[in-house]
């Protein structure tokens, strides 16, 4: 993070005499650490102390792991094999234990006689490699070892207290190794320029950077382990903050068309004809998204409401706002099935409000068209032409509207639908089509914790809905183990039946389409019981479909969905279900998002273990959206401890999106939600946690908008400006330029 001459270093010059071009190449190319700078920010994951030891009882499967425990006992047993049949094969098995569990190592042949001489009981060492199961018990085989010896200078106490930092290791680089050559450099920490403006240092009391530094690869006790990380993650936070409060403060800067409702105009007129009264989640941000277009700099909002809270009303009154004030609105959705179902929900909400230019049309009527990249040549070409001549105040489309071809006689609004699934490019080539930048308004159905709202989307103000409109049924949820109790998932087939028979229909979703074409080289692999579960390939619609078909759900009309259908074969498909002719529909995850159809009660969601918490969070929300309750199946294989198990139970227990979106934050952590995925970057993040260091991001959102405010190019502050120069590298500084 700080460029300066020492810590600009290449690892490869400074750490030859002790690390060798060989290991500066393990750093560069597993670890991303190129320079001296990027190895002292390589921070400990955890410590442990030597009279101490790590919980053997919870180490994780297949993962590499640097334990620190003690030798209980080794046996070196011989057998005969293919390689020695005079039973001169040795293989050594030590026994470790740190008190809480036993853990066996295991080594063979040649490999046996250095630690069959280092490995005495007693002797306590750190030993690193990958966890595997053997018969039934923990083991690592071969590990990597480091004998912990006291130095005789020190005494007892002082070496069993002391802390040994674990670093994020790989297979091909020890934890211990890194700690080497992060001793090395770490002299240079000296030198390292500190970003944080010193009022703000001294007036929240931390530590100053190179302090910070040392006391996180070296610290004599817990406090100051404590001290390096609070200051550690305030300057994450902080610069990290300061980047989206520069892009706030010049969004504020650009000019933008305001656009105001006209007094009796199209929204007026709209509202007269709503058989419903809107939720007061609704009106409120409403007013707060007219608000911002009335202004002359572009809205840039942030719109997250729950499955079914009513996003698309609030989002179409703002469309119409733009269209009365004489400019047009764009609604940008991520699949064909998607556009289409709003470009139909829109124009019958409408009604003759959409039959601008047509006989039976309402006086203050537009036109609503939209544009796919599978419509007919004919068809595109009229759309193309309403939106050039501004007759279209309304268009919906997939990324086709992106095109060079489509130009808008004057695009006021953009309004992005799920905007996970929009690379930020295809939002900036859309919002480049306005003569001025039109205003901006996001909408996603995954709930967003409001520090990730503050990270990732911090350049975007944002409005929540979160009370779901009248008439919208309770959705029960449940694990259905179909492994441990089969006649649980024969249960869930009847369940789906009794629904068709009281006039309802059900989902059926699965995780791929069943067309791939299977790998020989794969199938061939030999598996054992252990990897059956996680390994076999995911259930498939087409598969899934004939099964249900022949057998359990025999004499109902199913139908599949997917992906690679044509889109006029997907449109058939769903008018049919919608129009309740098809009694089960069992599909991809295409009907993730927007699929309205009020007559679905029941959704069974196989291998649901392969989804994420808030994917199946949006696929729960297709069923309960009439007035009959709805039930989601959650049908997996997986056994009762594993952690997929415990997700599953976890989207069962509760129907809050955003407490979800927290479970689900906590366990994959943030590194593919700060906008990374968006950007292809790594994760800037090494000490702050999105979710629990809520306080000191809010608290560092705060002074990086006053520092902004008082001097937006930071020329008062050129150690913060190179601290975020490192961190806005180029790919970052466009992320952040077309958020």
């Amino acid at each position: 993070m700080d460029l300066v001459p020492a810590l600009e270093e290449p690892l490869r010059q400074p750490l030859k005499s002790v690390l060798g071009p060989a290991t500066a190449k393990v750093m560069a190319e597993h670890l991303g650490l190129l320079t001296v700078g990027d190895l002292l920010h390589h921070y400990p994951r955890r410590y442990e102390e030597r009279g101490q030891l790590t919980h053997l009882a919870d180490l994780p499967m297949d993962e590499h792991v640097t334990v620190v425990a003690q030798v209980a006992d080794a046996r070196l047993h011989t057998f005969a094999s293919a390689k020695a049949p005079r039973g001169k094969g040795q293989r050594l098995e030590v026994t470790i234990t740190d008190g809480s569990g036993r853990l066996q190592l295991v080594f063979f042949g040649a490999g046996v006689h250095k630690p069959h001489k280092e490995l005495l009981p007693g002797t306590r060492a750190m030993f690193a490699g990958k966890v595997s199961v053997f018969n039934r018990r923990l083991q690592l085989a071969h590990p990597a070892y480091e004998l912990l010896r006291g130095d005789p200078e020190e005494s007892v106490e002082t070496w069993a207290g002391a802390l040994i930092p674990i670093y994020p290791a790989t297979a091909k680089l020890e934890s211990w190794k890194i700690g080497k050559a992060i001793q090395t450099v770490l002299p240079t920490a000296q030198e390292a320029v500190d970003p944080l403006p010193a009022t703000l240092r001294e007036g929240r009391g931390l530590v100053p950077l190179p302090e910070a530094l040392l006391k996180i690869h070296r610290p004599h006790t817990k406090a100051d382990i404590e001290d390096a990380r609070s200051r550690l993650k305030w300057d994450e936070a902080f610069v990290l903050q300061v980047a989206l409060a520069r892009r706030r403060h010049a969004d504020a800067q650009l000019p933008a068309v305001p656009r105001k409702p006209a007094p009796d105009g199209l929204l007026t007129a709209f509202d007269a004809r709503l058989p419903f009264t809107l939720t007061d989640g609704q009106q409120r941000v409403s007013r707060e998204i007219f608000d911002d277009l009335a202004t002359d700099h572009p809205m840039h909002r942030l719109l997250q409401g729950e499955v079914g809270s009513g996003k698309t009303m609030v989002a179409l009154r703002a469309m119409l706002t733009v269209v009365d004030a004489g400019g047009q609105a764009a609604m940008l959705a991520p699949t064909e099935v998607l556009a289409q179902q709003h470009h139909r929900s829109i124009v019958e909400m409408m009604g003759e409000l959409a039959e601008g230019g047509m006989l039976g049309g309402a006086e203050q009527a537009t036109k609503v068209v939209l544009l796919t990249g599978s419509m007919g040549a004919a068809a595109r070409r009229h759309a193309l032409l309403d939106l050039t001549t501004g007759e279209a105040g309304i268009v919906i489309g997939t990324h086709a509207l992106i095109e060079d071809k489509v130009q808008f006689h004057d695009l006021g609004l953009v309004v992005v639908d799920e905007q996970h699934r929009f690379g930020v490019e295809q939002r900036d080539a859309l919002r480049g089509k306005g003569k001025q930048p039109p205003h901006l308004l996001v909408m996603t159905a995954t709930p967003i914790p409001r520090t990730v709202a503050m990270t990732v989307f911090g350049d975007l103000e944002t409005s929540v809905l979160d009370q779901l409109p009248a008439g919208r049924s309770p959705i029960a949820s449940h694990v259905v183990p179909a492994a441990d109790k089969p006649h649980f998932l024969s249960r869930a087939w009847e369940r789906v039946r009794e629904e068709v028979e009281n006039g309802h229909q059900a989902y059926v979703v699965c995780p791929r389409i069943g067309d791939e074409e299977d790998d020989p080289k794969k199938s061939a692999r030999k598996k054992s019981p252990e990897d059956e579960a996680e390994k076999r390939p995911p259930l498939a619609v087409l598969d899934v479909a004939d099964q249900l078909t022949k057998g359990p759900l025999q004499g109902l009309r199913v139908e599949v969905l997917h992906g690679r259908m044509h889109p006029d074969d997907k449109d058939a498909v769903m008018r049919r279900f919608a129009a309740g002719e098809t009694h089960v529909l069992v599909a991809t995850t295409v009907i993730e998002v927007g699929v309205n159809v009020p007559n679905a009660t029941a959704m069974v969601i196989m291998d649901a273990d392969r989804f994420g918490v808030s994917q199946l969070h949006q696929l729960r929300g297709r069923v309960g959206r009439g007035s009959a309750p709805g039930l989601c199946l959650l049908v997996t294989e997986m056994p009762e401890a594993s952690p997929a198990r415990q997700r599953l139970g976890a989207v069962a227990s509760t129907l809050d999106g955003f407490e979800l979106s927290r479970i689900d934050l906590e366990q994959r952590r943030e590194g593919d939600v700060l906008g990374q995925a968006q950007s292809g970057a790594r994760t800037s993040l090494k000490v702050l946690a999105v979710i629990e260091d809520e306080e000191i991001i809010a608290q560092a959102r705060e002074e990086a908008t006053a520092v902004v405010a008082n001097d937006p190019e930071l020329t008062h502050l050129p150690a913060l400006r190179t601290a975020l120069d490192a961190l806005l590298d180029e790919e970052r500084e466009q992320y952040l330029e077309k958020g």
